[in-house]
């Protein structure tokens, strides 16, 4: 399996976790020219930019480790870009969370979901 179709699945995977834990779904796939956002959700007055990292093993570190300074700062950019894009959002709390997906390398089934909430700050 590739890591574009990899990181489709896991994204599908947490997109499925944040409704069944009661988030809204604002937007997936946030783009500018700066970078990608995966996951943008309401949880009450929380506006949450998730960044979703799969992988099959942790043979190469935890997926979270993915999520390195450069990835935060870039995030947090795509993120102040979307609010100026989206400006009824701009009164709410926000946060930045990472959710980290392991999936069997055989089946690609969930084997562990771990969500990182306000894993950075801005």
């Amino acid at each position: 399996m590739n890591n574009k179709i990899l990181g489709n699945l896991g994204e599908t995977i947490a997109e499925n976790y944040l409704k069944k834990s009661g988030y809204n779904i604002v937007c997936k796939n946030f783009r500018c020219s700066i970078g990608e956002i995966d996951i943008i959700a309401l949880n009450k007055d929380s506006l949450i930019f998730v960044e979703v990292k799969t992988r099959t093993s942790t043979k190469f570190g935890y997926p979270k480790e993915a999520v390195t300074y450069h990835k935060k700062n870039k995030i947090i950019k795509v993120a102040e870009t979307f609010l100026a894009f989206n400006e009824k959002y701009t009164n709410h709390i926000f946060r930045f969370d990472v959710i980290e997906i392991l999936v069997d390398p055989k089946t690609f089934k969930l084997n562990n979901i771990n969500h990182i909430k306000d894993a950075f700050t801005r």
